[in-house]
């Protein structure tokens, strides 16, 4: 067997078994993290269908093993990422009706990696977009003596300077109300509940997440990621509000428990029949996943949306502009659950860290505001 067939099927191989271990339902990292690079592996496994093509003669049963069992993962990997090119229909009709500023809300989220002191840059990208609210990530005390600025344009605040990596820090130009800074699963690991005021007074629920990562360096497995974001997706269904979440959720738009997340909380992704808007990694374009979302309740539709440049950290910026639209909830279906995703949901919080279930995720400390 020569260098070319044994290279065709040694990463058909690996394009295989890192295709099906994604669909394997263990939290550890060393499996999650197969749901991260679906675009990377669709494109190994082009390259692996090409070698077989050229390394194996149609005679041989190698040619119809290994072509066959890559065409057919390619077609699964890009059914998984295939919403979120433009050859999908959309998800979020655009506005285009009258301008409206009083029912206008927009949004910057901007994982600043904690050791970056670049900040004129997020400053001038923030200067440029000017939007309703900010929100930072991984800012410790040092982020927010430079982000002191912004509090002229922006008098509205939550503020929560931690050197764990897991600092938060919202600012908003629109009126917050009963704003909260909870402790859902872990003690450490902060997120933000508030209502906004637009303009016209109308009140929406927003909700500012960063879980851990499942990671050999953070956390062993995605339990205590899943549970956060599927405690605010139950959350969200039972209110039934006007809502936008938004932040870096460490997981991927096309990973299970995101689907279950949207699904759980009936929310919309204006990426859908748009793009992936890749966010992590910024230095690395090869490697390159969409990690900072914003999701919004189908009365809103979309003014804009938009991977900002980079400003020295690990994650570009995104940020979106949303038209509040009480009329598109006609026209803008909500993602459909049903009682086995309910249960999963269920399962998954259930499996979470004692605080969770000891404390009934109450709020552990007052707002900072």
């Amino acid at each position: 067997m020569g260098a070319l067939q044994v290279t065709a099927i040694t990463l058909s191989s690996f394009f295989a078994l890192a295709t099906l271990a994604a669909r394997i339902r263990m939290d550890d990292w060393w499996i999650r993290m197969f749901d991260f690079p679906r675009v990377q592996l669709w494109g190994i496994g082009l390259a692996a269908l090409v070698l077989a093509l050229c390394a194996f003669d149609t005679a041989s049963p190698w040619f119809y093993i290994l072509s066959g069992i890559v065409l057919l993962l390619l077609v699964y990997q890009g059914i998984k990422i295939w919403p979120y090119t433009f050859l999908h229909p959309k998800e979020v009709y655009r506005f285009k009706g009258k301008e409206d500023k009083s029912n206008r809300i927009s949004v910057l989220v901007s994982n600043v990696l904690t050791s970056n002191r670049n900040t004129g840059k997020l400053l001038e990208l923030i200067r440029k977009k000017n939007p309703s609210m900010v929100l930072t990530l991984e800012s410790d005390s040092w982020w927010e003596k430079q982000l002191d600025v912004l509090e002229k344009d922006y008098p509205y605040t939550v503020k929560i300077p931690l050197d764990n990596l897991y600092g938060m820090h919202l600012y908003s130009s629109l009126e917050l109300e009963d704003a909260k800074t909870m402790y859902l699963v872990k003690d450490d690991i902060p997120s933000i509940e508030a209502y906004v005021k637009l303009p016209s007074g109308k009140r929406v629920k927003i909700y500012c997440l960063h879980p851990m990562p499942p990671s050999p360096t953070e956390s062993d497995t995605s339990t205590d990621r899943d549970a956060e974001l599927l405690l605010v997706g139950k959350k969200v269904s039972k209110k039934e509000e006007t809502t936008i979440v938004f932040g870096d959720l460490n997981d991927v738009a096309w990973s299970y428990t995101t689907v279950l997340f949207r699904k759980i909380s009936g929310l919309l992704d204006p990426r859908i029949g748009r793009g992936m808007f890749s966010t992590f990694h910024a230095g690395y374009f090869f490697l390159r996943w969409p990690l900072d979302h914003l999701f919004h309740s189908n009365d809103f539709m979309l003014n804009g949306i938009q991977r900002l440049p980079g400003m020295g950290s690990d994650h570009f910026p995104i940020y979106a502009d949303l038209q509040y639209r009480p009329m598109a909830e006609k026209v803008q279906e909500e993602p459909e659950v049903d009682r086995e995703d309910k249960e999963l949901a269920a399962e998954k919080i259930d499996k979470a860290d004692p605080i969770l279930k000891k404390e009934n995720t109450q709020y552990k400390r007052p707002a900072i505001s």
